[in-house]
């Protein structure tokens, strides 16, 4: 442990209040200086370390970090206003774009969050539209409710630390939070994979911060390790059931309410000692208080109008004490004794805090000076990681770990940012013993996205009993990933707030995995949210047992779209790595503290109708659009071999949708795929889950398009894109894109495309151009003669290696100028490649 002078120095370097430069990428210099056995994976670990922070959407915080999908995607969704999907407005017609939150010259990780409610977060989404946030998420301070705040972000230079653990290890940038909601549905479906509890006999989705203590029924995940006599715990500085804090305490000493542990019956949190204390200390004072009162309401007139308060206020305190007393009985000792072993154990380890460190109910005061003027903070005394750093340090780290840190350490708006400090501690306690790193894997994820914009709208279930919002492959059933308002209203939700709509996904948050088997300063693309971290202990846990858990919670839906985590991760090979692009003597960590008394962001601009057209047409002309960092990230292989043809049906009445998922390369490791399909310029957005080896299709009638004219773009996982058009006219023309096979027995892709072009019409030829749109590959063309002369199917291989698997190409017909066929994405081929060039 540290000494209580490097404690405080740590503290305060996030807190500005001393001057000294960032030594954080020492920490994550230390991480990869330790190897793991030659040729082990990931398998080979020992210990799942896993810390949930709160509050930060993905685009907040790494919009701007180079190879990842943030504010240079190529493909973004357009609004329905035709803008793109960055040109945020407002209901009094203003247009802002992402702007800069400058950490240390403004005071903006002082302006406390933004609205992250159910309500609020569904009405950003609007339906996929994607076009509500800057009115739903309007600070509550009136003050500040006109500025933009949801479309703030931070840069390299503002939270260095976190970008130098991204070019360090590996960052996701498809991973969503599991809930459009806040932060305790998305902490039950990081703890038991769902947010469905029993409740008397009826279901009751727990989809707001109003879990009913001690009523909710739900099996978790820590239940199933317990089964099965793997080892676990759940570290906090101390819970917050029994309260007992005062002033500043609560913000640095407890675990903010996020250990959503102790709203479950199942864990008996109230066999704390502190709660006990509590109850203790009212039937100590309860008694004199009640005596005091009956005295002097005796003694008042009958005319006093205080007369009838106090006789309230009588029975009040004598509820209470008898409930104080029958809560005493409860939760006695002898009544612990009784419970079971597991029901011990589930208590213990849930609840694992600091008692063992004298000081871990403390503050101290640290006083400063700032450029003359004094400063006081005030800063825990304790080791808010006293038992973590303990169990490590002897040996007892279990199998898999919780952290569940303050307010003040969580990274959630409510407070300054303080929170980079602990990741790092966390970082420092493992990576003491190297014996310790070489078998952990440790996890840094965030809940939900507070009210900050994420610029990709999360793939949703459909609606199970309207078919015209999408489908599912069969055996997906869909109610368990929906609410109807009625039920909400039923459930006593303010008709203001009760909504109808898909639980989740949420919004995009960060997830960055530190081990061994991740460094390198990769990017994983698939699909992830907060249950992947289960189905990923699931497989780990498997191998590691030799039994199957499985957590029956997580439904199916949420298998088919979101991976397990296991492609993050690759073989170490027993070499050096090579050097990493860590930020070389980190500027100074700007006061944090100190910037509580600058001004308010003002980085922003409302747009001119000349500046939204810039931006449209071309993003990266303009100044007022965020620039994210140049340059190439390796990226991880994942398991997609996707697939999306549109067409029109023979009789031209029809244009119909065939998206597929594929398993004949990736075989069992194959990924099934969630799919957007959106109509330009009109307000449907579909959703669709196919599952791996299996296609969907679905068709609209030609007539529900402007003239006839139809326009479908489909979106799929890291950056797959089809857009289709044209008309009733179409050219009797087939297109095909295909990926390129290796000759030979096994199934293998060169990562190359394969366009099968195929003229249906007996007459006429035609001349089909094959346009690049991104990565500067000449322009190919092919006449396709009439299919009643000669051969008319052409083959068109497109070397991709220039791009890495990457492509964006258009085909259009010369004589059909409304005919046009859009693909996009990248050619999985189970290699490791590059980050999409379009973006760097």
């Amino acid at each position: 442990m540290d000494s209580r002078r490097e404690f405080l120095k740590k503290a305060m370097l996030l807190s500005g209040a001393t001057g000294l430069r960032a030594s954080f990428p020492a920490s994550i210099q230390k991480a990869l200086a330790i190897d793991p056995a030659p040729d082990s994976g990931y398998l080979d670990a020992e210990h799942v370390v896993i810390l949930m922070q709160e509050n930060r959407s993905f685009d907040h915080c790494f919009g701007s970090l180079n190879g990842v999908r943030g504010f240079n995607d190529p493909r973004a969704i357009e609004l329905p206003d035709k803008n793109r999907v960055w040109l945020q407005s407002n209901a009094a017609g203003e247009t802002y774009a992402p702007f800069h939150f400058d950490i240390r010259n403004s005071k903006v990780t002082w302006m406390s969050c933004l609205p992250h409610g159910r309500h609020d977060q569904v009405d950003a989404f609007n339906k996929g539209r994607h076009d509500n946030w800057l009115n739903s998420k309007r600070s509550s301070n009136k003050e500040w409710a006109r500025l933009p705040l949801t479309m703030g972000y931070y840069t390299r230079q503002d939270i260095p630390f976190y970008y130098a653990l991204a070019d360090a290890f590996t960052i996701c940038d498809q991973h969503f939070s599991s809930a459009m909601t806040s932060t305790w549905p998305n902490r039950l479906y990081m703890w038991g994979g769902t947010i469905r509890s029993v409740e008397e006999g009826e279901f009751r989705d727990l989809v707001r911060n109003d879990i009913p203590y001690e009523q909710t029924r739900l099996r978790t995940f820590p239940e199933l390790l317990e089964e099965n006599n793997v080892s676990w715990k759940v570290y906090q500085n101390d819970i917050c059931t029994g309260g007992g804090f005062k002033g500043d305490e609560r913000a640095w000493l407890t675990n903010f309410v996020c250990n959503l542990l102790e709203f479950l019956p199942q864990y008996n949190v109230k066999f704390s000692k502190r709660y006990i204390q509590g109850l203790q200390k009212l039937a100590e004072t309860l008694p004199a208080q009640i005596s005091d009162l009956e005295t002097k309401t005796n003694a008042m007139d009958a005319a006093d109008p205080q007369l009838g308060k106090n006789r309230k206020a009588l029975i009040k305190k004598k509820e209470v004490l008898e409930q104080t007393g029958n809560e005493l009985i409860k939760w006695s000792r002898e009544n612990y004794e009784k419970l079971s072993q597991r029901e011990k154990n589930l208590f213990e380890k849930a609840f694992t805090t600091n008692a063992g460190d004298p000081d871990y109910h403390s503050l101290t005061t640290l006083q400063y000076e700032d450029s003359g003027v004094e400063r006081k903070v005030e800063v825990p005394k304790g080791d808010i990681l006293h038992q973590f750093r303990k169990d490590v340090d002897s040996g007892q780290l279990p199998t898999v770990s919780w952290l569940v840190p303050p307010q003040n350490f969580s990274d959630h708006p409510v407070s300054p940012w303080y929170g980079t400090w602990i990741t790092s501690e966390i970082l420092d306690i493992l990576t003491k013993n190297p014996e310790v790193w070489k078998k952990t894997i440790f996890i840094l994820t965030y809940d939900e996205n507070d009210g900050y914009f994420d610029h990709i709208p999360p793939f949703v279930a459909p609606d199970p009993l309207d078919p015209a919002t999408g489908k599912c492959s069969d055996g997906i059933d869909t109610n368990v990933e929906y609410i109807r308002r009625e039920k909400e209203l039923k459930q006593g939700v303010p008709p203001k707030e009760a909504r109808t709509g898909s639980i989740g996904l949420g919004f995009r948050v960060p997830l960055i995995v530190a081990s061994p088997w991740t460094r390198g300063g990769y990017v994983n693309s698939q699909v992830f949210d907060h249950t992947s971290s289960l189905q990923f202990l699931e497989k780990f846990l498997s191998h590691k047992t030799g039994k199957e858990l499985k957590e029956t919670n997580i439904s199916q839906w949420r298998r088919t779209v979101c991976g397990d985590l296991t492609s993050i991760f690759r073989p170490y090979d027993g070499g050096r790595m090579a050097s990493l692009p860590f930020i070389k003597k980190d500027p100074h960590i700007e006061e944090v503290y100190n910037a509580q008394f600058k001004s308010i962001p003002s980085d922003f601009v409302p747009l001119s109708r000349q500046e939204i057209n810039q931006i449209n047409s071309d993003p990266f002309s303009s100044s007022l659009m965020p620039q994210q960092e140049g340059g190439l990230r390796p990226s991880c292989a994942i398991p997609y071999q996707l697939y999306a043809e549109g067409k029109l049906s023979d009789d031209g009445k029809k244009f119909g949708l065939t998206m597929r998922a594929a398993n004949d390369l990736f075989g069992k490791q194959s990924a099934g795929a969630p799919f957007k399909v959106h109509f330009p310029g009109k307000t449907d957005h579909l959703s669709y889950a196919v599952a791996a080896g299996d296609s969907l299709t679905d068709n609209w009638p030609v007539q529900i398009f402007e003239n006839n004219m139809y326009h479908v773009r489909v979106y799929g996982p890291n950056g797959f894109f089809r857009e289709f058009m044209g008309g009733t006219d179409d050219p009797r023309i087939i297109v095909y894109c295909e990926y390129q096979q290796q000759k030979g027995l096994i199934k293998r892709f060169t990562g190359n495309i394969l366009l099968n072009l195929t003229n249906l019409d007996p007459v006429r030829r035609h001349v089909v151009e094959i346009r690049d749109n991104a990565y500067k590959n000449k322009s190919v063309t092919r006449t396709l003669q009439a299919s009643g002369l000669h051969n008319s199917t052409s083959v068109v291989v497109l070397d991709l290696g220039k791009s890495f698997g990457w492509y964006d190409l258009s085909i259009k017909v010369a004589e059909a100028g409304s005919f046009v066929r859009r693909y996009a994405g990248r050619v999985e081929t189970g290699k490791e490649s590059y980050s999409d060039p379009a973006m760097s």
